[in-house]
Parts: structure tokens; sequence; C-alpha cells
């Protein structure tokens, strides 16, 4: 057998170099021309999203509410609270256990009823001593009183000598000192005993009770687990009304002025009052003046410490003006007229829509809005001729 000895053609096996390297520049061509377009469309996405958020207009809005028509005459409004200017935390003199407690929250008081009672055996007996010891002691004064007139007779007959009538008055006078000091101790006693009962310092309504029957009571609470207070009682016709008024502003009150008074709890009920009292200090922290409005009426649901509203009047409100019922308003600057129609511009769900409404005549710088509202609505301020139904705002 014959082995071929032909010399095998390995040019077939060379590699193309050229058209590798031509493959591969276009591969990194595709590849740079896809980053570049996928570039290109997140920036042009990312300017459209910015674009389309510029877009989107910012509006002040402001919302319809209820407004009296005392309010055309207000100079500024300031909340406060509602205060007793009479007030006192009652406390016992005398430290003892409470024995009697008569009243609780809500009860009416006279001045000097006994509201509570401490415990007073102990006085009770130093009292009944100090009474014996006064009755003895007259009866002593009239024994010497007696003696001292019988040695003046015998002095003056000569049967007693000047020794004996200087005796009889020294014990007389000595007698006389010592009733002085039993009616001292009698009256000692009988505060003692006062002490012991707790009186109203004047008319008033309790208002708090701070102990109760069985606790040890004492003045300013001195002892360990020991209460002060026994009751808290307020005048309730001193109620007024103490308010904060800035400083910049304090200038456009003045004492006796007229004022409106509503209490958050009753919105709905006004009460007048004028400017009591400006009180002559500043706080520095606040910058405030406090100003103590007094009400001119009220009734038995207006109770201290109530949050309050005052607004300043610039002349008093009228009987009529106190009797008649808010209004829905908005501000005047937010009705438009288009197309013959007063509309105002409703926000809802952060869109535009034109409303209609009819408008009832004006309370000071708001228009009352007789239909086309409701309470709460929120409607823009001064609105853009191009702001139309649909159209997208953020509320500033």
């Amino acid at each position: 057998m014959s082995v071929s000895t032909e010399k095998a053609d390995l040019s077939a096996l060379r590699i193309d170099r050229d058209k590798r390297e031509s493959a591969a520049t276009t591969n990194s061509k595709k590849t740079v021309i896809g980053g570049a377009v996928a570039l290109v469309i997140l920036v042009a996405g990312y300017f459209l999203l910015r674009g389309s958020f510029a877009a989107t207009p910012e509006v002040e809005v402001t919302t319809a509410a209820l407004t009296y028509p005392s309010s055309a005459n207000a100079v500024l409004t300031a909340s406060g609270y509602v205060v007793a200017q009479q007030k006192a935390a009652v406390a016992s003199k005398a430290t003892g256990r409470l024995v009697f407690l008569g009243v609780e929250e809500g009860d009416k008081v006279k001045k000097g009823q006994v509201i509570a009672r401490i415990e007073d055996q102990d006085v009770v007996a130093a009292l009944a001593q100090a009474r014996a010891n006064y009755e003895l002691a007259k009866a002593d004064l009239e024994d010497a009183k007696q003696w001292l007139e019988r040695t003046r007779t015998l002095h003056a007959s000569g049967s007693s000598s000047q020794a004996d009538l200087d005796g009889a008055v020294a014990r007389f006078n000595r007698v006389q000192a010592s009733i002085k000091s039993a009616e001292a101790y009698v009256r000692s006693s009988e505060v003692s005993l006062e002490n012991t009962r707790i009186r109203a310092p004047f008319d008033g309504t309790v208002l708090t009770k701070n102990a109760n029957v069985g606790e040890v009571v004492a003045p300013f609470a001195a002892a360990a687990g020991s209460r002060a207070a026994v009751v808290t009682i307020a005048d309730m016709s001193s109620l007024e009304v103490e308010t904060d008024v800035s400083e910049s502003n304090i200038t456009r009150v003045k004492t006796g002025a007229p004022c409106e008074i509503t209490l958050d709890a009753y919105p709905e009920q006004r009460y007048p009052g004028y400017v009591h009292k400006i009180v002559p200090t500043a706080d520095r922290a606040k910058a405030t003046v406090m100003t103590k409005v007094r009400f001119k009426n009220r009734d038995e649901r207006v109770l201290p410490e109530m949050s309050a509203k005052v607004t300043f009047l610039s002349k008093e409100m009228e009987n009529t003006d106190a009797k008649q019922t808010p209004k829905l308003t908005v501000p005047s600057g937010s009705i438009v007229t288009r197309d013959g129609n007063d509309i105002v511009l409703l926000v809802k769900d952060g869109s535009i829509i034109e409303t209609a409404v009819r408008v009832g005549g004006r309370i000071g710088d708001r228009s009352i809005i007789d239909e086309g509202l409701a309470q709460g609505d929120q409607v823009v301020v001064r609105p853009e001729p191009t702001l139309k139904t649909g159209s997208k705002v953020k509320a500033k």
C-alpha cells in the first residue's frame, strides 16, 4: 500500500482578519448609535416631563365661609380664652383630716357658706376648757370684788390695816388681769375652731373638687401626700375674654370699643362685648399685648377656659345686625364675569371647574353667594383669564 505524500493545502485555513475587523467595527457603531438614541430619548423625556410640570400653574385659593354682617365693621380679629377675673383655690388654714365636704362641681355657693370641715375634736375640747377657765375667772373676780369692798369698810372703821386693804386691791387687780387672759384664750380657741371650717370667700360656682373626705389637707400642702386646695370656685359674673393683640395692631384697639365675641363651642352664637382693659405691658416672647374684653350679655353656656374669637368693631353693632344669620361669602376678587354670567373657578381634585353663582350683595370686601357654592368649597382668588374648566392647577 502506498501513502499519498501530496502536500496539504493549508491556505484555506487562513483567518480573514479584514472581515473580522469590519464586523467588530459595525457592531461597535451599532452600540454607540443605540446608546446615543437611548440617551436622546431619556433627555427628551426628562425635558418633556419637566415642561409638563412647569406647565401646571400655581394659584391662590380661598374657602367659601359663613360671614356675619357685623364683619363689615371689623377692625381686626384675635383669639383668646374665657377667664374668670375672680377665682380662688379655697384651702384650709389648719392641718387635719377632711371629715365633711358639702359641695361638688357646678354647685353655687354664697359668701361665708361652710363648704368643708376638717376634724376638730381637739379644738372643740380646747375651746371648752378655755370657756371653763373664763367662767372660773369671772367667779374669782366676783369674790375679789366683794372682799375688796369688805376690806375698805373695815379699814374705814379702823378694824383693818392698810396692808389688808392693799392686799385686797392687789388681788382684785390680779383677778381682773386673769379674766382678760381667759377671754383672749377663748377667742383664740374660737379662731382655731373656725379654722377647721372652710368657707366660700365670695359668691360663686364650684369649678373643681380637689380633695375628698378622709384625705389630709394642709396649708400650702406642706405635708407629703396632703392636699392644699379643697375646691376651686369662680365668680361667673366676672368672666372676660383675654386675647393677645399683636404690637403692630394695638393702636387700632381702644378701651371701650365695641366687640363681637364668638365661642368655638357655639359658633352660631355671638355675644356683644367691649374692650374693658388693655394691659399696660407687652409679652416680649410673643410681641403681643393682652387685651381684656368684657361681655355685655352672656348666658350660662359661657364657661371658664373656653376658646373664643374676638372681632373688634369700628362701630356699635345694630340690634338688627346682631339677629341676622351668617351669609356664605367669598372674596369679591374671586368672582369674574364670563359670557355675561358671574362665575367662580372651583378647585376640585387639582382641576378647575367654572361654576356659575348668584351674588346677593357684599359684606366688606367679601361677596355674598346666594346660590352656586357650599360652605368649604375651594375657589381661586383673582383667577387668570387663561384658566378654564379642566385646567390643572396647584394650590399655593
